[in-house]
């Protein structure tokens, strides 16, 4: 929580809850001449690891939940991190179809596989191996996200939901689509690193003009590989680990796959692994703001929440 102010969360999300009926409510260096050494900056201690839980979404996706579920109900401004991985075509080839989103972000990101989106505005097209979309929902948007896969084959990504400012809740829907060669990648100590959004060193995320100034890094350690990265000293930060297994802060908490560390105050980020790993490194300034849930949308209060209720069930959701 930031600024003092009291932070309410009234439910988890959930596209399936809402493909089945709405959901009810339940509640809310300086630089010098020379030379210098390497700054000593705060260490990031994990201050709790959850393990992603099983889930089904959409159409009956099956995936893997480790913010928005049960143990971890958001860390502001994070709403939501779903990984979905499977070769079989069961538990996915259903996808998400039509849904309607308010007030918050979608990020997808896509390691293997692909999916079809579509949407009311008229947007269209298709996210492959390696690419990313950042869509800001804002005022009201109703899209589809489906999988194009053929049997047997793997099918791996994720999605992130990010909070809105009130400020920013009602603004027009917005896209930024990146191939998955508009993603710098660079190396960073002895990880190979992807830079969505954020900084790493002088080299900026092509992902801009988001609240909360996100840094997203997908980050590839070798067997005896060391990662480090500064985040701004008051951002939520945690780390989701995709593969491998990890080390993570000062007291190198031990991290395995389809678990996420939260990690507490400080700048530096520290990972090592011994066996080879890949994680991400997800960060954004806290929003600090009465938070309302009702599935696919997100408010400030009970009264927005249902007013997107009744400007979705109108066709009014998309106006503007």
């Amino acid at each position: 929580m930031s600024g003092g102010r009291r932070l309410i969360v009234t439910e988890r999300a959930s596209r399936r809850r809402f493909l089945t009926g709405l959901a009810g409510t339940v509640g809310l260096a300086s630089l010098g001449c020379r030379p210098v050494p390497r700054r000593s900056v705060s260490a990031r201690e994990v201050v709790r690891v959850v393990t992603a839980e099983p889930r089904r979404d959409g159409a009956g996706v099956s995936l893997r939940r480790s913010v928005g579920g049960a143990a971890l109900a958001m860390l502001d401004p994070f709403l939501l991190l779903d990984e979905l991985h499977s070769d079989r075509q069961e538990d996915f080839i259903a996808g998400f179809p039509n849904h309607p989103h308010r007030g918050f972000e979608t990020v997808s990101y896509l390691i293997a596989g692909s999916f079809a989106h579509a949407d009311s505005v008229g947007n269209h097209g298709r996210i492959g191996p390696g690419d990313a979309q950042w869509m800001t929902a804002g005022r009201g948007i109703v899209h589809s996200e489906m999988p194009e896969q053929e049997p047997g084959r793997e099918l791996w990504g994720l999605q992130l939901w990010v909070n809105l400012p009130a400020a920013r809740k009602m603004m027009r829907p917005r896209y930024q689509e990146l191939g998955a060669s508009a993603i710098p990648a660079l190396d960073v100590a002895d990880a190979r690193v992807r830079l969505v959004a954020g900084t790493v060193g002088a080299k900026r995320g092509p992902i801009d003009g988001i609240a909360g100034a996100p840094t997203m890094l997908d980050a590839t350690l070798p067997p005896g590989g060391r990662f480090h990265h500064e985040l701004p000293g008051g951002h939520a930060a945690f780390v989701y680990l995709l593969a491998g297994s990890a080390q993570l802060g000062p007291q190198r908490t031990p991290l395995s796959v389809g678990q996420l560390a939260v990690l507490g105050a400080g700048r530096e980020v520290s990972v090592k692994s011994d066996g080879g790993a890949r994680l991400l490194l997800l960060a954004a300034a806290p929003i600090g703001e009465p938070v309302a849930r009702r599935g696919p949308f997100v408010m400030n209060s009970e009264a927005e929440l249902d007013q997107a209720v009744a400007d979705y069930r109108s066709g009014r959701l998309t106006d503007g």
